[in-house]
């Protein structure tokens, strides 16, 4: 084999950016169990805690925990202190990573990234045919962690901001205009207007996602 001339130092440029990103891709899985084993919000309830009593708060391994907690330390989710063998969920990363209702929620992205990758064949087969892929051809999963994703948004803008920046918007919505919730996913966006503006569908908010939920259904 013939190795081609090179700027050695592009070079380490781009294999430091490829490490990155597989570095980044590595970290999915692992933000993700935090987030399915209920580690991160154990954290952020109970403070500062070792491995030890992380297993014992959580009921986990604690050789698994163990590689978890490193990782998640290295990463700079969680930070350690070696003198009392602690680790813990700083205020900041906890806004991102352990409180649902935070306006930086991120864990929804997480889920995304996988949701988007089990859609690699179709997207592959309409990179040769054009033609796109559908939303409604994306597996449930993508359509779970985009309300994840965008709710807190919607949480916190979209009666604050949003609507009132439309002229006599608020006011139709007060006095109990109908509204729409046409291929909205799994409604977020709907059920806050609802608890916000009872005269929309009173005594009816909790019915709003499982209806908008049909317009893609299950496979």
């Amino acid at each position: 084999m013939t190795i081609p001339a090179v700027d050695e130092g592009k070079l380490n440029q781009a294999i430091g950016q490829m490490l990155n990103d597989l570095g980044g891709a590595a970290s999915v899985a692992m933000v993700r169990m935090g987030d399915a084993l209920g580690l991160y919000k154990t954290l952020h309830e109970k403070g500062s805690m070792t491995c030890e009593e992380l297993a014992s708060a959580t009921g986990m391994h604690q050789r698994y925990l163990r590689e978890w907690l490193a990782h998640q330390a290295a990463s700079h989710y969680l930070t350690y202190d070696p003198a009392t063998q602690k680790f813990t969920l700083p205020p900041e990363q906890a806004m991102m990573l352990a409180v649902e209702d935070s306006p930086v929620a991120m864990m929804g992205a997480f889920d995304g990234v996988v949701a988007w990758s089990d859609a690699q064949p179709r997207v592959q087969e309409a990179f040769k045919k054009g033609g796109g892929v559908a939303w409604g051809d994306y597996g449930p999963c993508l359509f779970c962690s985009t309300a994840r994703f965008f709710r807190p948004g919607y949480l916190h803008n979209l009666v604050q901001n949003w609507l009132p920046a439309l002229d006599g918007v608020v006011a139709k919505l007060t006095a109990g205009a109908k509204i729409g919730d046409v291929g909205c996913g799994h409604g977020w966006s709907t059920v806050i207007m609802a608890r916000a503006f009872p005269g929309l569908c009173p005594s009816r908010v909790c019915e709003v996602m499982p209806v908008s939920r049909r317009a893609f259904p299950r496979r």
